[in-house]
């Protein structure tokens, strides 16, 4: 284990122990005080106009200050949680799926190109492609991406579609420390567990169910859709994917009988309660050592093309650091949101804070005051999406 996250992880053994070992479902006052307990770490704010010229040094510049990537990830499996949520033929009027509310992929390409100069051992991409068990490298070239141009980044690179159980015999069991919000455990693909170093890169979004999707929403489609699905089987995981995540936002039914069922069948059906405890519930079980946010291009007013009245956004930004809600919490402020804020109070008007929940599992803070910024000051490159008119 290296030093970092073995003061990342201590830091976070010392602050369940300060919560008394209390079941981390209740609820506890909301607000800043609370936030003064959870870990920090730092989050790099870097400009970046493209993806093209600008992207390779306003990578290695981020990972500089990070501490460097080689002492991170050397000799090690590397995972990346990439983000292509909803269907492929969707989009936000004219522009291509990267451009707006997708992972880019030569962002992705560019990561794992350090990740292999690094001296990571082997990169995986991961992600669930929609309602479908056919390779991933299959679903990126629907929408015209290469990725072969992904593949040939670093010397040995993988990809795994984790709707399905993949290239192993079962899913894996990973489990929430002193218990969960919704879920105490959760069966996902093996690539999740079979990992020395983790990372998240999502978009910079809102989203009508968790308030805000970056770093820490991008986990919720690591869950197979075969075990927590509309299609899902019921004793075991269906063969093969059909449909979306329905019961996780509404909890019409439980998950398939062979994973782990909800702690209370009782607690709110409504998906403004359920999904930010899902997510709090999935990063403290997986955690993230690297959390990136794709801040180039974007959109304001929802998480895709489904939201009415979406729209393009060009914030011209990467955020990364090596604790997701220290990089959410952030991230919400580049949008103009406070990262304290709680139910009731933007961006989380119908919904509980996935940061605030993710707070009480101990992953980090999101109180600014204990982040230390590097880079741009957020003053100078925040875009309020909600007064953005295009």
């Amino acid at each position: 284990m290296s030093m970092r996250r073995h003061c990342n992880e201590s830091s976070r053994r010392q602050f369940l122990g300060a919560v008394g070992g209390a079941a981390l479902g209740t609820v506890l006052t909301p607000g800043i005080n609370f936030a003064q307990q959870a870990p920090s770490s730092k989050v790099v704010i870097e400009k970046c106009d493209n993806y093209t010229n600008e992207l390779l040094p306003a990578l290695t510049k981020i990972f500089d200050q990070l501490g460097g990537l080689g002492s991170m990830v050397r000799n090690k499996t590397v995972a990346i949680k990439i983000n292509m949520v909803g269907g492929a033929f969707e989009r936000v009027g004219f522009k291509p799926h990267e451009e707006t509310f997708w992972t880019n992929p030569k962002l992705i390409g560019g990561v794992t190109h350090l990740l292999g100069k690094a001296g990571a051992k082997r990169v995986r991409i991961l992600e669930g492609s929609w309602s479908s068990a056919d390779p991933l490298e299959e679903y990126m070239m629907e929408v015209g991406w290469k990725p072969q141009d992904i593949a040939s980044a670093a010397p040995l690179v993988e990809f795994e579609n984790t709707n399905v159980v993949g290239r192993a015999k079962d899913y894996k069991r990973i489990m929430v420390p002193n218990g969960g919000h919704i879920f105490r455990g959760f069966d996902l693909n093996h690539s999740y567990s079979d990992c020395d170093f983790f990372i998240s890169i999502n978009k910079l979004k809102e989203h009508a169910t968790a308030g805000v999707t970056m770093t820490i929403k991008n986990m919720f489609g690591a869950t197979p859709v075969t075990i927590y699905g509309e299609g899902a089987g019921i004793e075991e995981p269906s063969k093969d994917p059909h449909g979306g995540r329905g019961p996780m936002h509404s909890g019409n039914r439980q998950p398939s009988k062979s994973a782990p069922s909800e702690n209370d069948p009782k607690s709110p059906r409504n998906a403004g309660y359920r999904i930010p405890r899902i997510i709090a519930d999935i990063v403290a079980a997986r955690p993230i050592h690297l959390a990136m946010i794709d801040a180039v291009d974007s959109i304001v007013g929802g998480e895709g093309p489904w939201n009415r009245g979406v729209k393009p956004v060009h914030p011209g930004l990467l955020i990364a650091g090596l604790n997701p809600v220290c990089v959410d919490a952030v991230g919400a402020a580049c949008m103009g949101f406070d990262p304290i804020a709680v139910k009731g109070t933007p961006p989380f008007e119908r919904c509980d804070s996935t940061l605030y929940l993710a707070e009480q599992h101990g992953v980090g803070t999101r109180d600014l005051k204990r982040i230390e910024l590097i880079g741009q000051p957020i003053e100078r490159v925040r875009v309020d999406y909600r007064k953005y008119k295009g």
